[in-house]
């Protein structure tokens, strides 16, 4: 870092999450001298705007981290398994956004609210989750302190943003034209495809040997890892929904005490670390993804006692999956990181 700031770049800029990292850089109180924004072949030479001046996207090749501070990595996992390792050795910092090094047990996976302090001066490549696995981690981490957890159930409603740019366009195009061919979800990879428009889908990536999809597992196993407890057992079932921006979540904890009452629950969840409590009944008041895009937060609501269990709660959590499931979450790590001087020499 210089006294001017860090130099930062961005691969995978002219993507939904690359965009609202610039955006949120351009919010945030971390110091950049200068931004490089990286991307195919395809997407070089167009601009995009960063503080009011015009950036013109460069390609992406094996010199492109020299001299940079710090790097966001969002293209997908076989560009960051090929890239990110060039910028560590070139110098720089990497928060990845893909899934190419989340369950490397040498490589932290870091929701700041949660387990920020895995993070060191030595650390240099770090991890950021799956969006939905995320606003879920943030919500149990209160729990965990007080209560202890011995399951998670989750169901997802997960926003189509979440499939990209290009998911996003098709499901406008299904809306404007009932004929039109779907050719992305639910999975890339598979043969048949489904319309969104109008539609629930059960399905979010592949499908695994043992029934669950990628998506699925995804969310147990980094909420192991995130929560540092193999013990906790942690279901998922991933749904994509007909919503543009903001993934909710269905959420059943058995904590390992009985709760007296759901106030207590109430009350823990707004001394929480960015949670707001959005929960009145007499006024029909609970988070809907609608009403939370571009918001920073991650909003819990329909917080109940189980009618049989003591020690079982129900709650409904949503975040916009571009911002705290993505691009928000990656800046928050490195401003943590700037505040504890753990980047630049």
């Amino acid at each position: 870092m210089d006294q001017k700031g860090y130099k930062v770049a961005i691969v995978g800029a002219s993507g939904e999450v690359g965009r609202s990292l610039i955006q949120t850089l351009e919010r945030y109180p971390i110091p950049v001298a200068s931004l490089r924004l990286l991307a195919s072949k395809r997407s070089a030479g167009k601009t995009l705007m960063f503080k009011g001046q015009s950036l013109v996207i460069e390609e992406l090749n094996k010199d492109s981290f020299e001299g940079i501070d710090l790097a966001f990595f969002s293209a997908g996992g076989d560009v960051s398994l090929e890239y990110a390792p060039i910028a560590v050795n070139s110098g720089a910092v990497v928060i990845d956004n893909t899934s190419a090094f989340r369950m490397d047990p040498n490589i932290p996976l870091v929701v700041p609210e949660v387990n920020a302090h895995v993070l060191s001066k030595d650390t240099r490549l770090i991890a950021n989750p799956n969006c939905s696995t995320i606003q879920l981690v943030v919500a149990l981490k209160p729990l965990v302190e007080v209560y202890g957890i011995e399951s998670v159930n989750v169901s997802t409603y997960q926003a189509i943003s979440g499939a990209g740019a290009k998911a996003l366009y098709e499901y406008d195009q299904e809306l404007i034209d009932p004929s039109y061919e779907p050719q992305i979800l639910p999975a890339r990879s598979d043969q048949r495809y489904y319309q969104m428009a109008h539609n629930v889908i059960p399905q979010i990536d592949v499908f695994m040997p043992n029934g669950y999809t990628k998506e699925e597992l995804k969310m147990i196993n980094e909420t192991h890892k995130i929560l540092d407890d193999d013990t906790i057992k942690v279901n998922a079932t991933c749904v994509r929904v007909p919503v543009r921006y903001g993934h909710s979540v269905a959420t059943t904890v058995k904590l390992k005490k009985a709760v007296e009452n759901k106030d207590q629950v109430i009350q823990l969840f707004k001394e929480s670390e960015g949670v707001i409590v959005r929960d009145d009944i007499h006024h029909q008041e609970y988070p809907m993804p609608a009403y939370i895009a571009h918001c920073d937060e991650v909003f819990v609501g329909r917080i109940r006692k189980d009618l049989d269990e003591e020690n079982v709660i129900h709650f409904w959590v949503v975040a916009d999956n571009i911002l705290k499931g993505a691009a928000l979450n990656s800046v928050q790590i490195a401003y943590y990181m700037h505040r504890q001087g753990l980047l630049g020499d």
